[in-house]
């Protein structure tokens, strides 16, 4: 059987998207000091990206039951070098950005690397307004600290997203 490594990577980072998100959706803090547009801006989108990660993705349980089957193993494979590669950036106790971090995984992914521009399931996550994102959590943004860490985000996201390209499977 043959499997499609990229298809596999790509279901591994929406997963991993898909745990940032949840994980996170229960802080109802404003952590960052920003403004309630940036805020309602950043909730609205997550909410529109996790509804459709939710579409493409099963339920945890489906792979952690099916974790040996080859191509649901390779797929926790992934997603367990995206998890160490994203902790090794990432200090103990440094703030983050995970709304950033999300928002910037999937642009690296899909829109600089171009993958699975063919498979036509993941055509929202290819043609997402991620510009929009960009300009308005980096270039229209008066809290430096934020920016900082936003730029941050973005720089782990695109180290993760290539190294996550190179990935082998063993």
């Amino acid at each position: 059987m043959i499997i499609n490594s990229s298809k596999v990577k790509t279901e591994a980072l929406l997963l991993f998207c898909r745990d940032l998100i949840n994980s996170y959706d229960a802080i109802d803090e404003n952590l960052f000091n920003v403004s309630d547009d940036i805020n309602s801006f950043i909730d609205t989108r997550i909410k529109q990206l996790q509804k459709s990660i939710n579409i493409e993705v099963q339920p945890i349980e489906y792979y952690l039951r099916n974790k040996n089957v080859s191509r649901i193993n390779m797929i926790l494979k992934s997603y367990e070098y995206i998890n160490n590669t994203i902790s090794k950036e990432l200090k103990n106790g440094d703030k983050f950005n995970p709304s950033m971090l999300c928002f910037s995984l999937l642009s690296t992914w899909f829109a600089e690397l171009e993958m699975v521009q063919n498979e036509k399931e993941y055509i929202y996550f290819r043609i997402y307004p991620y510009s929009e994102i960009y300009d308005t959590l980096l270039l229209n943004l008066n809290n430096l600290e934020f920016k900082n860490i936003n730029i941050t985000m973005l720089n782990i996201a695109e180290l993760t997203a290539i190294k996550l390209n190179r990935y082998r499977f063993k």
